[in-house]
């Protein structure tokens, strides 16, 4: 069995025969082919590990190649080799996403040992867990999400009641169907009721139903949410905003398993898993009589507290990718991520509106957006404002994100930034920050900065 699969494009003839006898007698399986478009052909047929791309090829050479293959979203590792070895020839090539750089005449050993450098630095597959994607599709590697993430995976499969408590705009819905999909009700309705939003006199027909002429309007019977959910969950949002009166016909619902329709005489059984929520402190409420104690108990049978995005700011990245996608599928853009500083002002902002508010911002600047980089121009002004002035680490030269030498916790702060803002690609981090991979390597060496690529 092979290493692994090479891909030599090299255009000359000797060098990729005697190349390929050697690598293939080290057990590497290795496909060469002798100019730029046969390799862009072959590597999009897939099966390569890493690519060996000569520099100097008629047709569209080694450059070229490698420019259009990392512009196209292509990954694998690529290895450039060359006769012409000149430093602006390396630098040019690491710029464009060339993982190193070797010059003919090469020593062979010297080769095997880049090829299994590259080599070893492909990621590994990893988990849901590991990539932060928690259940439901819910996003956070934070050690406050890890909580809740283990928390709906206690509660899930017991049917007990559930209540949530967290600021407006942390995900409360999506921790509730989250809780249903691992429930042994998820092939039943999931239906949402938000509270606050009902008018005083329409909430109850909302919950319970109403049979007709019960009130102007109600032309014919009509069931509730409680009738509605029958077998699967229902989702009660800003549960603290019902009156004291509705309070109490809750409670009788939940300990009777019974409602009655508004107009109606006969109770109809429900069988229903409820979960509430609120960004209002019910304990508070409950303190001060205007909320039922008794119905607050029943209530917290389980209680899961999401934590505010100013607590999980580790959670950014994670969220503003999936923005972004989001953002780019909408208006169809191509937008590839956040400079640097673009990401410091996300990561220094409080985030009252918190991961709703975070991606109204990234919708908000792919729209302000001109290029294929969001710039801290291109964010709302509030979060300019409050996110920090934009020195530092990295400045604003043109278009591009230009290095500027740092105290050492500030340039930590700087490459942790670049890092997180390309998904802990090496190459675009380095490029963000305006040094050569080989110096953002030793600089995250001496500062302790460990990722997998």
């Amino acid at each position: 069995m092979s290493k692994a699969t090479l891909l030599m494009v090299d255009d000359d003839k000797a060098f990729r025969a005697s190349t390929r006898a050697l690598l293939e007698d080290d057990g590497y399986e290795v496909l060469a082919v002798p100019d730029g478009q046969s390799g862009v052909e072959a590597l999009k047929r897939g099966g390569i590990d890493l690519m060996l791309l000569d520099l100097r090829m008629p047709g569209p050479d080694g450059l070229r190649v490698l420019e259009a293959l990392r512009a196209a979203g292509e990954d694998v590792p690529i290895l450039m080799i060359s006769g012409y070895g000149t430093v602006n020839s390396a630098v040019e090539a690491m710029r464009l996403g060339a993982d190193d750089f070797i010059t003919k005449p090469v020593e062979h050993d010297a080769l095997l040992a880049r090829i299994e450098e590259l080599l070893a630095r492909r990621p590994r597959l990893e988990t849901e867990e590991e990539r932060g994607v928690g259940p439901g599709g819910l996003l956070g590697a934070s050690e406050p999400m890890r909580q809740v993430f283990s928390a709906i995976r206690r509660v899930a499969p017991t049917g007990a009641t559930v209540l949530i408590v967290g600021e407006t705009g942390t995900g409360k819905e999506l921790v509730a169907r989250a809780i249903h999909e691992l429930s042994d009700r998820k092939a039943l309705p999931f239906l949402p009721l938000d509270c606050g939003a009902q008018a005083e006199g329409l909430l109850a027909s909302e919950l319970f139903g109403h049979v007709r002429g019960s009130f102007t309007g109600a032309v014919r019977d009509r069931p509730g949410v409680f009738q509605a959910a029958d077998g699967g969950t229902l989702f009660l949002d800003e549960i603290g905003n019902v009156s004291p009166a509705m309070q109490q016909q809750l409670l009788r619902a939940l300990q009777d398993g019974e409602v009655t329709r508004v107009g109606a005489v006969q109770p109809e059984r429900v069988d229903i898993r409820l979960i509430a929520a609120t960004n209002t402190d019910l304990e508070a409420a409950v303190a001060e009589d205007t909320f039922r104690r008794d119905l607050y108990y029943r209530l917290k049978v389980f209680q899961i507290v999401l934590p505010p995005l100013r607590q999980r700011k580790d959670d950014i990245p994670l969220l503003v990718a999936q923005a972004l996608r989001r953002a780019n599928a909408g208006l169809d853009r191509e937008i590839r991520g956040l400079s640097a500083i673009a990401m410091r002002q996300l990561m220094a902002y409080d985030w009252p509106g918190n991961v709703r508010e975070l991606g109204a911002a990234v919708e908000s600047a792919a729209i302000r957006c001109d290029g294929d980089l969001i710039e801290p121009s291109h964010l709302p002004q509030e979060v300019r404002a409050r996110g920090g002035a934009g020195g530092g680490p990295a400045a604003e030269v043109g278009r591009e994100i230009r290095y500027r030498p740092q105290p050492p916790e500030s340039e930590r702060e700087a490459i942790l930034a670049a890092l997180e803002a390309t998904g802990g690609n090496r190459t675009q981090a380095a490029r963000l920050l305006g040094m050569g991979r080989t110096t953002l390597y030793q600089k995250m060496k001496e500062y302790g900065v460990v990722t997998e690529e």
